[in-house]
């Protein structure tokens, strides 16, 4: 399996020529899945002790598999929140796994480690953070939340030895991403939901929801997670207000910018963000926004050393990592994982190739598009918006359409392979919703999908 023969060198030219179709290619095929079943009565069974073939397990998955994959980059995916790496980012992505690079310490990894550097001072200036704050690349928001909670966690013990042991409690919003919730659950940590008069959670709500709680409760709060731009509806929290009274509760203050930490390099945009720079830590999906493969996530602090405390392991086969000959940025201290690959370099080089001017007008494409859905929306009688566009997405409703009638609508437009879009829920009522990401979806993709709606 190790050795170079005839047979792996024409393998590496049908991949490489694979590769460059499929990025050459504007508008791939919408794919649609099929059950386990239909897929095994058409490959067979793959994994054998002799082995298919590399020919013959490539042609099954160029010719089957993959179409039964909905690309994430089709101009009229515009469901959940889709994602556009660019090509640069996509061929890079082949050198970072060819070159087989471990990204947990420096000794190791130092180049890449470099390169991921890079990329994340970029990520860091956009914030507004303070000096000193850095970050590190994770597999995704739910990593990365994961992560700053751990870190929230032990900064709020090593306080007070009277934390130690005693179960802890954070407070965020209904509008926060599920990951929240969920990874509460991985560290055993207590949620309370604030309930929001308007659309986004506000400092003043928080202060109600911490005057509320009783006083055993007060004292095992130890974080609160604002939204900076929330999957739904891309709705962003108030967050100088919040800001404010975690600083005055003295609390550890997470923002959530998974989807909509890309809008951080959009000036017309940015305005709504005032407040993320006094944050103890942020979450960006570089692989949603910013154009970068799957799957790179990031987690970003103001104080790297409470990250450190918080997340460096120890093991008597690691020891070498600490050695003065080893020094450098290790990120297996920053975040949950100990193995990593250098997910940050696709990312690294794709802005090195491109520069960040061209990253922002591509971000404030998206914006555009979904003020340019919104007006399109707005000019035909059997749609109406349910609230204006926020960052890149838009909610609206088809006039006199029953929730079955939306499945119906989305499974139609994906089985004759026009367009994944889905309906949402918002305030109990099912809607419509498109997330623009792709620079090249064009008004004429978002004028194809709204005939569909006559």
């Amino acid at each position: 399996m190790h050795t170079i023969d005839m047979d792996l060198v024409e393998m590496t030219l049908d991949v490489m020529k694979y590769t460059i179709d499929r990025i050459s290619n504007l508008s791939p095929e919408m794919g649609a899945p099929k059950s386990e079943t239909e897929l095994f009565n058409i490959v067979g069974e793959t994994v054998t002790a002799e082995g298919i073939g590399g020919e013959n397990a490539l042609q099954l998955f160029r010719d089957v598999l993959v179409k039964a994959t909905v690309p994430i980059d089709h101009p009229r995916h515009l469901a959940f929140v889709p994602a556009a790496p660019t090509r640069a980012a996509i061929m890079f992505d082949l050198v970072t796994s060819a070159s087989s690079i471990h990204g947990a310490y420096w000794m190791e990894g130092a180049g890449g480690i470099f390169c991921e550097n890079q990329a994340m001072k970029w990520l860091v200036s956009l914030t507004g953070l303070p000096e000193g704050a850095f970050g590190v690349f994770t597999s995704g928001g739910t990593a990365a939340n994961l992560s700053a909670m751990v870190a929230a966690r032990e900064a709020w013990r090593s306080r007070d030895s009277q934390n130690v042991g005693k179960k802890a409690l954070m407070l965020t919003s209904h509008g926060a991403h599920s990951s929240i919730q969920a990874m509460a659950k991985v560290i055993d940590a207590d949620v309370v939901m604030i309930d929001c008069e308007e659309e986004n959670l506000t400092g003043r709500e928080l202060q109600n929801g911490i005057n509320e709680l009783e006083e055993k409760d007060r004292n095992r709060l130890f974080a609160v997670v604002a939204t900076g731009g929330t999957t739904n509806a891309g709705i962003i929290d108030q967050l100088d207000t919040i800001a404010d009274v975690c600083e005055k509760e003295n609390v550890w203050f997470h923002v959530d910018c998974a989807y909509g930490g890309g809008a951080l390099a959009a000036p017309s945009v940015r305005h709504l963000f005032n407040g993320v720079e006094r944050a103890d830590s942020i979450t960006i999906d570089p692989h949603k926004w910013l154009f970068s493969p799957y799957d790179c996530g990031a987690v970003i602090y103001k104080d790297l050393e409470l990250a450190k405390n918080a997340h460096s392991q120890k093991g008597a086969y690691l020891e070498i990592f600490k050695d003065e000959g080893a020094q450098g940025f290790n990120p297996a201290d920053y975040q949950i994982q100990l193995t990593r690959r250098v997910r940050g370099m696709p990312l690294w080089f794709s802005l090195a190739m491109h520069g960040t001017k061209k990253y922002r007008q591509a971000i404030e494409t998206g914006i555009s598009l979904a003020q340019i859905a919104e007006k399109k929306i707005q000019k035909r009688e059997n749609l109406e918006l349910v609230r204006p566009a926020s960052l890149s997405v838009v909610l609206f409703r088809r006039k006199g359409w029953s929730p079955e009638e939306y499945k119906d609508w989305t499974y139609k437009n994906h089985r004759e392979g026009l367009a994944l879009v889905t309906p949402t829920t918002w305030k109990k009522e099912t809607v419509v919703r498109f997330c623009f990401i792709n620079p090249d979806t064009t008004e004429e993709d978002i004028d194809m999908i709204l005939d569909t709606m006559e």
